[in-house]
């Protein structure tokens, strides 16, 4: 995406992906693990999945800048044998050249077609990145996650958004009691299940609204109670109500 914003731009909120950003002007704060965090113009940003984040410009002027959402799932895979654990890079503004370029290059048109050969060139700079500023992930033992339970459970979740899903459906298709399934899932996803299955149904409900789906229609759709509960997740997960959303999209 790419936006441009005076004054407040976001309430907190929270993705279970990870977060790369660009700014292109003026001044982007943003609150982030007990901090305020400023990045100008050429500093790149990074946010990790689960954390929560608001958004506002440091100057009247307001400020513009482009985000690219990629799930830690395609980051680990591009990581292969050389670490399994997802990287954490603390510092959530850099001026590392590796990042920024990785971040640039990630970013540099956003009306491209994506196929898979693009989407490697993408992702492998933007790994390679983030080990480099968090040279542990590549030295923990992937042997302590079960990443093929943690995947089934993944898939499941993707099959079934629209429905309600139990712990014991997910315990029996990964092969993991619940506590068990919880931590090797963040550990390969960045999230909790519960979390990456309400992001997916909110991921289809932002389709049917851009569809032309009332409120109403895309929250029965996507597995949520009603509208207020798909309205409350919404604004928790992107900071916006679904109507200010849709209503940016159309600009």
């Amino acid at each position: 995406m790419e936006a441009f914003f005076r004054a407040h731009a976001y309430d907190p909120h929270r993705h279970d992906t990870y977060a790369f950003g660009l700014t292109l002007s003026g001044v982007q704060c943003f609150d982030y693990r007990g901090s305020q965090r400023d990045s100008l113009s050429g500093h790149a940003i990074v946010l990790h999945p689960d954390e929560v984040h608001d958004g506002r410009s440091g100057i009247p002027e307001g400020f513009s800048y482009r985000m690219l959402y990629v799930e830690p799932r395609l980051i680990r895979a591009a990581m292969g044998e050389r670490g399994r654990a997802l990287p954490f890079v603390s510092a959530a503004v850099s001026r590392d050249a590796r990042l920024v370029g990785a971040v640039a290059h990630a970013l540099r048109d956003l009306d491209a077609p994506l196929d898979d050969l693009a989407a490697e060139d993408i992702l492998l700079p933007l790994a390679d990145a983030l080990l480099a500023l968090d040279p542990t992930a590549a030295g923990r033992q992937s042997s302590l996650l079960d990443r093929s339970g943690a995947e089934r459970a993944r898939q499941y979740l993707d099959a079934h958004r629209g429905e309600v899903v139990s712990s014991g459906e997910l315990e029996a298709v990964a092969g993991l009691d619940r506590f068990a399934l919880a931590r090797h899932f963040r550990g390969c996803f960045g999230t909790s299940p519960y979390n990456y299955l309400v992001m997916r149904r909110l991921q289809r409900a932002r389709q049917l609204l851009l569809l032309g789906e009332s409120l109403a229609e895309a929250a029965f759709a996507c597995g949520f109670a009603d509208q207020s509960h798909l309205t409350r997740q919404f604004r928790r997960a992107y900071g916006l109500t679904p109507g200010r959303w849709r209503a940016l999209q159309r600009e």
